[in-house]
This record gives C-alpha cells, sequence and structure tokens, in this order.
C-alpha cells in the first residue's frame, strides 16, 4: 500500500520532540494512540518499507488501516505517558488492546483515618478519607518510595486496624524492618501518627534535606570503594526524587491557601525589582495541532490563585506551522491592544511560557504597543528558569527551588497548558466530526461550509432530522436524506 502525499506531507512536518499521535482511518475514527519521545522518528518508522514487511500482523493491519493521523506535542516523557492514557480512556482506539483494561497510574495511599496508620500504592483514587499522592509515571519510583518511608519512618506493614501483642507473635518487622512497634507500646499513637505527618511532608517534597543526607551517604561509600552499596544508594536516590518531585502536568495543581500566594507575590515583587505586588499575573502557552494549526492559551491568577473566570483561548491567525516565538507575538498583541482598546486594566506581571526566543518576540509586541513599562518575563522548561531583563540579556533568574514565589508561576504555567491541551482535545474531536462530512457523496468545500455555518456546529447538524438539513442553503430533500444517512452509519 502506498504512502498517501498528504501523509507524506505531514512526515517532513513532525517535531523531534516529544507527544502522542492519534491515528485514524478513512471514516475519520481514532484507530490507534501511541505517545513517542520524539514524534518524527515513531510515527515516520510506521511508513518504512521494512516496517511493512517485518513488522508483527498486528501493526500490519493497523498500517494498512491509517488515511491519516494527528500529533500533540507536550513538554516531556511523562506528560506524553499521562497523555496518552488519556486519550486512550477517552477514544477506546481499535489496536489500544493493552490498554482495553482501563489500567491507571501507580499512587501512593496513606489511610490517616485509621488509628495506626499504614502506606502502600494503589491505582484507583476513592472518597474514603485517605491521602493520596501522585499519579506517578514510574511504578518503581512509588515503590522505592514506599519502602524508604516505611523504613525511615518506622511505619508499620502489618494489616490489622490496631495492631497488639498478638499481632506481633508473627511479626519481626521491628527487627528486619525498622518498625516503631506501636503494637509492643514502643511507640504512643500520638508519637506514631507524628512519624505519619513526617512521612507525608517528605511525600509532599517538604523534607528534602533528607535526599541531601542519603546523598552524602552515598558519595561516602564511594569514597570508600564500596561501589556496589554506592550505585544501590545511587539507584534509590533517584527513584526518591523522582517520586517526590514528579508532578503529572496535565491534571490541575491542587489549590494554594490565599497566605501561601499573597508571600510567593512578595517573593516575586522583591526577585523581579517590580514597583509593585503583581496581584494580577496573565501567563501565556502556545501549542500545536500536527504542526498546521497552532492554538494559545491565556490564563489568569488574581492574588497568586488560578482565576477561570478571566482564562482566554486564542487560534492564530497570522502564523503558519509550528512558529511558537511569532505566534506568541500574536496572541499578545491581540491580547494588550484590546485590553488599550476598551481602556480594561492591565495586569502586574505578562507571563510566557518558553525562554528568551518567545519573551523578546512578545516584549516587542509590547514596546509597539506603548507598553514597555508592562513588566513581563518568561518560564524556561529547564530547571524552571524565569527568564528576564531582555535589553541587557543578564542571564536567568532561579529562585529558590522550594520558594511560594516559585510555585505561583509553575502552578499557573502548567495552568496555562492544561487549559491550551484542553482546547487541543475540543478542537481534535470537532476536526475528526467534521472530516466525516467529506466521506459523503456530493458534499464538497462550498457545501461543509454553508451546513456548518447554519447549523452552528456539526454537533447540532448531526441532532438535525431530515427535514431540518434540507431547510439549509443549497441542500435539498435527496441530499438531506443522504447526510442524515451517512452521518447515521458513522454513529
Amino acid at each position: 500500500m502506498e504512502v498517501s502525499k498528504s501523509i507524506r506531507k505531514k512526515l517532513k512536518l513532525l517535531p523531534d520532540q516529544p507527544g502522542c499521535y492519534l491515528m485514524r482511518d478513512r471514516e475519520g475514527k481514532i484507530i490507534y494512540v501511541g505517545k513517542a519521545t520524539s514524534l518524527r522518528k515513531r510515527v515516520q518508522s510506521y511508513f518504512r518499507p521494512h516496517t511493512r514487511r517485518s513488522a508483527q500482523p498486528k501493526i500490519r493491519s493497523l498500517i494498512n488501516s491509517i488515511a491519516d493521523f494527528d500529533y500533540v506535542v507536550l513538554k516531556s516523557d511523562a506528560e506524553a505517558i499521562l497523555t496518552e492514557g488519556k486519550l486512550i480512556k477517552e477514544y477506546r482506539p481499535h489496536y489500544n488492546t493493552l490498554w482495553k483494561d482501563d489500567k491507571r497510574f501507580v499512587m501512593i495511599r496513606v489511610d490517616v483515618q485509621h488509628p495506626f496508620p499504614t502506606i502502600g500504592k494503589c491505582r484507583i483514587k476513592k472518597n474514603d478519607g485517605a491521602v493520596y499522592f501522585g499519579p506517578y509515571t514510574s511504578g518503581m519510583a512509588a515503590k522505592v518510595a514506599v519502602e524508604f518511608v516505611e523504613r525511615h519512618f518506622g511505619l508499620r506493614r502489618c494489616r490489622p486496624r490496631v495492631p497488639d501483642a498478638d499481632t506481633y507473635k508473627h511479626c519481626s518487622n521491628d527487627i528486619i524492618a525498622n518498625c516503631s512497634a506501636p503494637c509492643m507500646g514502643k511507640v504512643s499513637q500520638k508519637e506514631y501518627r507524628e512519624r505519619v505527618e513526617e512521612a507525608c511532608a517528605f511525600l509532599r517534597g517538604e523534607r528534602m534535606e533528607m535526599l541531601k543526607n542519603l546523598r552524602s551517604e552515598m558519595e561516602r561509600l564511594a569514597s570508600e570503594q564500596r561501589f556496589e552499596e554506592a550505585a544501590a544508594m545511587r539507584d534509590i536516590l533517584l527513584h526518591l526524587h523522582q517520586a517526590v518531585k514528579e508532578k503529572a502536568k496535565v491534571q490541575k495543581s491542587p489549590k494554594m491557601k490565599q497566605n501561601e500566594a499573597r508571600q510567593g507575590l512578595k517573593e516575586l515583587q522583591q526577585q523581579l525589582k517590580l514597583p509593585k505586588e503583581p496581584r494580577v499575573i496573565e501567563c501565556f502557552d502556545i501549542s500545536n495541532i500536527s504542526g498546521t494549526s497552532s492554538v494559545a492559551s491565556m490564563v489568569c491568577a488574581v492574588d497568586g490563585v488560578p482565576y477561570p473566570n478571566r482564562y482566554r483561548r486564542f487560534r492564530i491567525k497570522t502564523v503558519e506551522g509550528a512558529d511558537d516565538p511569532r505566534s506568541m507575538a500574536e496572541v499578545v498583541h491581540r491580547r494588550y491592544a484590546r485590553l488599550l482598546r476598551e481602556k480594561k486594566p492591565l495586569p502586574g506581571l505578562v507571563m510566557v511560557d518558553g525562554g528568551i526566543t518567545q519573551l523578546r518576540a512578545a516584549k516587542a509586541e509590547l514596546v509597539e504597543l506603548g507598553l514597555e513599562a508592562l513588566p513581563i518575563v518568561g518560564l524556561a522548561k529547564r530547571y524552571e528558569e524565569i527568564v528576564w531583563d531582555v535589553e541587557h540579556n543578564s542571564g536567568n533568574l532561579v529562585l529558590p527551588r522550594y520558594s511560594v514565589g516559585l510555585s505561583v508561576v509553575t502552578r499557573l504555567r502548567d495552568e496555562a497548558h492544561r487549559f491550551a491541551i484542553t482546547y487541543h482535545r475540543d478542537l481534535r474531536r470537532q476536526r475528526i466530526m467534521e472530516s466525516q462530512l467529506d466521506e459523503i457523496p456530493g458534499i464538497g468545500g462550498a457545501k461543509k461550509e454553508l451546513l456548518l455555518k447554519y447549523f452552528g456546529s456539526i454537533t447540532r447538524l448531526r441532532r438535525a432530522a431530515v427535514e431540518e438539513i434540507a431547510k439549509a442553503p443549497g441542500i435539498g430533500i435527496k441530499t438531506a436524506e443522504l447526510i442524515r444517512s451517512e452521518l447515521d452509519k458513522k454513529g
């Protein structure tokens, strides 16, 4: 089977970035969703002659069914894994057999409702009063974190709700697993719960000095040429660091308390040398659909807390292809030209997701609008550095790793990306549904445009009876019957 011209053209435009790809059949239905560290390498591999000849029958069947594909560029491999899972659960593609068991990512669960809480792993978050951490894309990271927390904080591993002397008869965890043995009265219930609270603080990332102690221990073992022990300690460190710091970015961040957020704003004012506290922050993110259609999201924080009523989303109008800096320039210009035109208040700080290139493009638009005094920064993905001071290029600003100010800007950046992904999903669904009209004989581009303009959306068209469809400009009763019949076939 020969690769179509449209697919060959798309293959050339694939970026060498992580993301998810969606394979579609001739009816526009999604038949497979996959993830990739490099979209270019992974998707192109499907259409190589060698793959068609030597791949497993399942893969060859998939390739022969592909009439088109779509893709979403993401920020990291972990985000690609999480997004892949969400897309598969949403579309239930035929070829994703490995995901049809509705598998979920691992979480860590602390049953704080019990008198002597235990810690463990789970895949389903219930409304049971327990404290959950995660989800984690690495099951091994979660496993190592649970084992470390149990040992370090002396948490019990036995299952009885209230352990007692009878429980201890069959247990030696206080000897071999550092259990604090509340069953034997070695610690009181109050002391045990304090250990649990410290364990939860560690899993929230509030006790990172513990990892520093482990690193010092690893270095000591290496200096003593105890390399196997040092390597084991290194692996534990890697897994623990991943478990404690990993964030599922496609999920909305937990709400920050108002007093914490205000403290973060004060930190930002001081670090960025702002004339006043940035009570309102607006953050922009650019995302591409298949490298040909770009969208932008703008989210807003008031007093450091996301304020959804002020969120906005944009379709990029003047930029062809995946050009983030020019797209950023367009949307920043549109946003603040409108605020000036409508004489509405400006934010205290503008933030763009990206490095110096995106920041310079956005700053140039503000200067053109006469808003050179409006503070603007970028947030670089790598190391979470704030990019600023465009004129002097004096280097990036690195906020303290666990500062509240850094939490304010990273949470807002993650929210902007989440909002953009949601927009992507809506547009993908709309495009897939609209593509079904292209398969109906006699429905060309002009009639398709008339139908969508008349009904407002493909969803309303799908709900319409034959008589309603026939009322659309240029659509007679016979064409309406054909459209209704074809739409019913496609579900």
